[in-house]
């Protein structure tokens, strides 16, 4: 994939395209509404991915006191665009990114990506007994 741009900037994101593809065909948000991944996104540092006609084709936002932590998430490319790197060119997007070198954790979940996040360095948990959690609306 030739002339791939990544961006933070909130107003170049497709909301409806974001919105659609974790909503019907993600499998951490399905169901999702469109007010909350509206806010999700207001919230967040955001990451666009754009193709050379600057169409979106893929997006990842992290969570972020830009102080102590962050965590990953809502990370895709388009199945089209698959197969090409841009995954991984999202992560070393945002691994890179200014405001979480000095972050002490960053964390993030995934069931079928634990090849590319561990190229980052990421690991399974050490302690797992260490982590808790409250799931109100399970997707």
């Amino acid at each position: 994939m030739n002339m791939l741009s990544i961006s933070t900037d909130k107003q170049k994101l497709d909301l409806e395209l974001i919105f659609k593809f974790l909503s019907e065909r993600s499998y951490w948000a399905k169901g999702r509404s469109k007010e909350v991944v509206r806010l999700s996104i207001e919230n967040s540092l955001c990451f666009g991915v754009y193709n050379q006609a600057n169409e979106q084709i893929g997006f990842a936002r992290v969570l972020t006191d830009y102080a102590v932590f962050a965590y990953i998430m809502d990370v895709f490319v388009l199945e089209n665009y698959r197969g090409h790197g841009i995954g991984k060119q999202l992560m070393e997007t945002i691994m890179g990114h200014p405001e979480i070198q000095h972050l002490q954790r960053i964390m993030l979940a995934t069931a079928d990506a634990h090849g590319l996040y561990s190229q980052f360095g990421f690991k399974i948990t050490a302690i797992p007994d260490k982590l808790m959690e409250i799931v109100n609306h399970p997707c």
